[in-house]
């Protein structure tokens, strides 16, 4: 497959899809109900790109509000080349956000966030729930103690990176938005309610 969409635009702000892999299998995401389409772009991968092909993909990291690694998979599974790439965003006069699902300490066994400061900007954090019974139920986590990790990089974030907000969707079946609002705010992040399939 040529032309892979490995960047695409939403209002003032640049995307980045960078890998098709997760930690979580969320009942809720469009990629498990078999949709791979954001807005009018089709996020299908048939190979993970390498840093120079996701480079090659940005026109001019200055010119966008904020250059944001999301996608359909977790950004932070491909950690080298998230990396080097918002190294190369930050050196070209952009502004780094991450969209993740605050797994990547568990997934790669050490605390990854000091490597992130060096060259991101904000996080947005997917809490999604506000105890582990609910959070599985939606999240269908591939790895044991996925909730409470979760929770330990939302804490610990701030330390490193200054603009960090956790988010959750309201509408979904057990969600307390006022209770997972809390757990962010007891841990010094902001937070933000989405809204059911509204994606960007």
């Amino acid at each position: 497959m040529e032309n892979q969409q490995l960047s695409y635009v939403i209002g003032d702000s640049l995307y980045l899809n960078i890998t098709d892999r997760c930690t979580l299998e969320c009942a809720f995401c469009p990629k498990t109900q078999g949709v791979l389409q954001v807005h009018e772009y089709d996020l299908t991968l048939d190979h993970r790109p390498s840093s120079e092909e996701i480079i090659a993909a940005i026109d001019d990291p200055a010119a966008y509000k904020e250059v944001v690694f999301c996608g359909y998979g977790e950004p932070t599974l491909r950690l080298k080349v998230l990396l080097e790439v918002a190294r190369y965003i930050k050196a070209h006069g952009g502004r780094v956000r991450v969209n993740t699902d605050g797994l990547a300490n568990l997934a790669n066994k050490r605390n990854v966030l000091p490597e992130m400061a060096e060259c991101v900007d904000a996080l947005s954090i997917s809490l999604n729930a506000q105890n582990a019974e609910v959070y599985d139920r939606h999240c269908q986590p591939a790895l044991v103690g996925s909730f409470e990790a979760m929770l330990d990089f939302v804490a610990k974030a701030p330390e490193y990176i200054a603009d960090v907000t956790a988010t959750a969707i309201d509408g979904l079946e057990g969600v307390d938005i006022e209770a997972c609002r809390k757990l962010a705010e007891a841990r010094g992040v902001k937070f933000r309610r989405r809204v059911l399939d509204v994606v960007g």
